[in-house]
């Protein structure tokens, strides 16, 4: 028995006492009892600590005996593979893998089973387990195929040989600088193209639009303006040579019949060619001849041809008597369209007759 059990065996006697005093006073207990709880109090003492004598210490007494013995080296069961390569679903991008390989033999090896290393057995193991699960991620995934793995290695499993169950922890999977690159150079090409093909997609279905509903001819053309101006119908009869227009150069055909009196003819001035018009086509343009076209078909009534030099001399007379009645323009116009030669202001000039004949005095 210790000297603690000791002292507590009497702190515990001493406040058995006080209690049997204070239940003896607060009950009246006769003389006789005073004595009687006094020797049952005395006796629990007694027997307490014999009974703490006879237990046994949980140490041996030999140990106790000895001096400590030193406590052998564990061995140490992990070590840290750093940069081994393993493939990925796409062809020459491989993933970087690091990571803590942990491991413990297993005891029940067969007696005559060979010495073998166990680390190398549970680094290839898990290199092993590691291959399997990046061979079907994508190089672009790589964060996620890390914490994958972290859960996969995670558990203590046995080698394929039975000797050693290993385990990996602090995973680390990468891609190199080149190829973290280069799939960042391919994923935004591949987003431009999908771009890309979505706006030539709009611009066909516009087309399309426009050229096989919207302006298939003049009268779609005109239901899909007031569809979009329905409060503008005047304005939309204003448009119809517009519109007849816009739908026959969009289907490549010439404006019906019907409406060309609704389109304008623009009129050039004397001297500018009409890009792409023939001369006989122009005539046909003009609808609202002019002096100088009547006073040709004149000339070519008369019997005067284009080679007649008494036509541009005629023709000089008229202007000047055009002048003189204040239609400076109709003169202009007669002088440059039929190359009338120019006479003095005071009227005088050649006469006019046949060529043979002699000029009167």
């Amino acid at each position: 028995m210790t000297s603690g059990h000791k002292t507590l065996t009497a702190f515990l006697t001493v406040i058995g006492a006080l209690l049997i005093v204070i239940i003896g006073l607060c009950v009246e207990w006769p003389l006789w009892a005073w004595p009687a709880s006094a020797a049952v109090l005395v006796a629990i003492a007694v027997v307490a600590v014999k009974a703490a004598d006879r237990r046994r210490s949980p140490f041996p007494q030999e140990l106790m005996l000895e001096p400590d013995l030193p406590i052998p080296p564990l061995e140490r069961r992990e070590q840290r593979i750093t940069d081994v390569a393993l493939p990925s679903d796409t062809d020459d991008y491989d993933f970087i893998f690091s990571a803590t390989v942990r491991w413990c033999p297993i005891d029940d090896a067969p007696a005559d089973a060979p010495v073998v290393n166990a680390g190398s057995l549970a680094i290839d193991a898990v290199l092993n387990r590691a291959r399997e699960i990046t061979a079907r991620k994508s190089p672009g995934r790589s964060t996620l195929a890390q914490y994958q793995l972290n859960g996969e290695l995670g558990t203590m499993l046995a080698d394929p040989t039975g000797r050693v169950y290993a385990m990996a922890e602090n995973v680390l999977l990468t891609l190199s600088d080149q190829d973290q690159e280069r799939l960042a150079k391919l994923s935004a090409v591949r987003k431009d193209e999908a771009v890309w093909e979505h706006e030539r997609k709009y611009e066909q279905s516009r087309r399309a639009y426009l050229g096989g509903d919207v302006l298939k001819n003049t009268g779609s053309a005109v239901v899909w303006w007031l569809a979009k101006n329905d409060d503008k119908v005047d304005k939309a009869v204003a448009d119809l040579g517009l519109l007849a227009q816009l739908s026959s150069a969009a289907n490549n055909q010439d404006v019906p019949e019907r409406f060309r009196h609704l389109v304008p003819q623009p009129v050039p001035e004397w001297g500018e060619p009409v890009a792409e018009q023939s001369e006989e086509e122009y005539e046909a343009v003009e609808e609202d001849p002019s002096a100088a076209d009547r006073f040709d078909q004149m000339l070519n009534a008369m019997g005067f041809d284009e080679d007649d030099p008494r036509r541009s001399l005629f023709a000089e007379r008229v202007a000047r008597a055009a002048a003189a009645a204040d239609q400076h323009g109709t003169a202009e116009e007669i002088r440059q369209r039929f190359d009338a030669p120019k006479t003095p202001d005071d009227g005088a000039g050649p006469p006019f007759g046949p060529p043979d004949e002699a000029p009167t005095p």
